[in-house]
């Protein structure tokens, strides 16, 4: 998996860190900006009920949606995951209040994303408890390099603005709500 910086080892480091806060296999996870599904297979063969929402999506395994506003119930999910789509969005905080309200009390947000402004009192703002946070600019750099190395036109738009790339799995607890 080459989609986001880190891999199917960040995926999986982010999935380990969920289960040691209590999510366990069947429970129900959704993919924000799933794009071509590797992400929703992984979590399909690891035994988790796993669904993904794209604007474009990339493959059978997704479908069509904006995860600023989805078309799923308050409270539809145990787990949210959402690897470098919410500031593609345009609207980090609009992402981060549809994750809480699709969450379930208790439900996590599994999230790692380019970002220009700290993703932690981000997600406090929304609601979420930070249970676990990770700074992984040195791998979106890797990352980045790679990908002006391929002649990704995608990377290019990032150049002139000084970013970093964190990782936080949150938690949506029955006493918070968005400040």
């Amino acid at each position: 998996m080459t989609s986001h910086p880190g891999g199917t080892e960040h995926t999986l480091n982010l999935l380990a860190i969920a289960v040691d806060a209590g999510l366990s296999p069947g429970g129900r996870i959704l993919d924000l900006g799933a794009g071509a599904g590797e992400t929703v297979l992984l979590l399909r063969e690891l035994g988790f009920a796993a669904e993904g929402i794209d604007l474009a999506p990339r493959s059978l395994a997704v479908r069509e949606g904006s995860l600023l506003c989805t078309e799923y119930s308050d409270g539809s999910f145990d787990a949210v995951i959402s690897q470098c789509a919410f500031f593609v969005s345009g609207n980090v905080p609009g992402a981060l209040c549809e994750s809480f309200r699709l969450l379930k009390p208790g439900g996590l947000l599994l999230l790692s994303d380019v970002c220009f402004k700290p993703l932690r009192p981000q997600a406090e703002a929304a609601g979420f408890r930070v249970l676990w946070e990770e700074d992984m600019t040195p791998v979106w750099k890797e990352y980045y390099i790679e990908a002006i190395w391929r002649g990704d036109p995608l990377c290019c738009e990032f150049s002139q603005k000084k970013c970093a790339y964190s990782a936080l799995v949150c938690r949506k607890d029955e006493t918070n709500g968005p400040v």
